[in-house]
């Protein structure tokens, strides 16, 4: 590596600070113009007076034009260094998580950025979030086959995100083997995750804590689960013990994935499933006069882009009447979400607003975020998105 980016005079603090991102506006164009990189090109990231921050692989067209990967020294992304980032993160997975199922490596936090790897058991499904890691799929592959040992690695790297960098979807298998649905367990309750035409990875590890929560809330309820995808809180409510599980979504390929992992466990006698949009599946079981007990809200991110903060929380707050509306007096709803743009205190006023529209009160009895596989950088508030809040439908006074 020879390859210099000098940075503007006083632009350094953040990453002195330990942040891995240096932006574009804060390049010496001078010294270091940007159109002379490529994507994945190799550069050690210097102070204005030359002195060496660390060493990152370039983005030049992004508003981020360049990661780091190694702070404070000059270092290849070898797949020896790769190898030992890995290592780092399967031993922090391997101390706190029992199995072999988890987010094994969570880009910026695990010192790969624009890395993600999911692991099921002895198969890994990784994603690829912009060009310049891309460029070094050999070395990261080698890397995780040098301290994991799959049976099979497959490739999703079919985001929303890419192709907003106009990069091309792939999906495919890199290494050895890997069948199109892949079994995992969470909480104790067996799932087959549809990793090859499912979203994302196939499966949703962030909110694992929070479903373990339910085996204080489901026991004997009426659960609804909206936006169930294939049924991770659903599932785990009927595994809890509740009486009756719905299931919505608007996939019929995910129902489908419900009533198999219902199957899976035993459960079919217990979950049934209902396909159509959230809102107007939400709307129809008012008017049939139905209620339930224990209800969980778990959209998609509703809040793309910080200009749709606004428009999100409206949408937020929708959701959480439609749910809340369903509700029993003193049963609780679990609300989710995992846009990043959202705060935690906008999630609660849009809460408290779905209240007040359905004239009754709620208390938060808890709330929760992603596990410790999805470990938080401290200066990357990015790497903090999800947000989960357990709240109780208050009885009316005197009754």
């Amino acid at each position: 590596m020879n390859t210099d980016l000098f940075l503007r005079p006083g632009a350094d603090r953040r990453l002195a600070a330990g942040h891995l991102w240096v932006f574009s506006n804060e390049v010496d164009v001078q010294r270091s113009p940007l159109q002379s990189f490529a994507a994945g090109d190799l550069v050690q990231v210097r102070r204005a007076n030359g002195a060496l921050l660390g060493s990152a692989y370039m983005e030049p067209q992004s508003l981020i034009c360049a990661r780091l990967y190694a702070q404070g020294i000059e270092q290849a992304l070898s797949s020896q260094w790769l190898s030992s980032l890995v290592a780092r993160a399967l031993a922090s997975r391997e101390a706190l998580l029992p199995g072999q199922c988890y987010r094994l490596i969570y880009g910026d936090s695990d010192g790969i950025p624009g890395l993600v790897v999911d692991r099921f058991g002895e198969y890994l499904v990784m994603q690829f979030h912009n060009a310049g890691i891309e460029q070094h799929e050999a070395a990261v592959i080698e890397a995780l086959v040098s301290v994991l040992r799959p049976a099979g690695i497959l490739l999703r790297a079919d985001s929303r995100s890419r192709r907003e960098q106009g990069l091309a979807d792939r999906v495919e298998v890199v290494f050895g083997d890997v069948p199109e649905v892949l079994p995992l367990q969470e909480n104790g309750v067996a799932f087959a995750a549809p990793v090859l035409q499912g979203q994302k990875t196939g499966w949703f590890y962030d909110h694992r804590l929070a479903r373990a929560r339910l085996r204080d809330y489901a026991p004997g309820q009426r659960v609804l689960d909206v936006y169930s995808y294939i049924g991770g809180w659903g599932i785990q409510a009927a595994a809890c013990g509740a009486s009756a599980v719905l299931c919505v979504d608007s996939s019929a390929t995910a129902l489908a994935g419900v009533e198999a992992n219902a199957r899976l466990n035993g459960l079919e006698s217990r979950v049934a499933v209902r396909q159509g949009q959230a809102a107007g599946v939400l709307q129809a079981l008012r008017d049939e006069g139905r209620q339930f007990d224990l209800v969980i809200v778990d959209p998609p991110a509703f809040i793309q882009r910080r200009r749709d903060i606004k428009k999100g929380i409206k949408a937020y707050q929708r959701i959480n009447e439609l749910g809340l509306g369903l509700l029993s007096p003193g049963g609780v709803l679990v609300s989710a979400s995992c846009s990043m743009h959202l705060s935690r205190a906008d999630l609660l006023l849009a809460i408290q607003g779905a209240a007040r529209r359905n004239d009754c009160d709620v208390r938060v009895l808890e709330q929760g975020g992603q596990g410790p596989d999805h470990p938080v950088h401290p200066l990357i508030p990015e790497t903090e998105y999800l947000k989960s809040v357990f709240c109780r439908r208050l009885s009316p006074a005197g009754i």
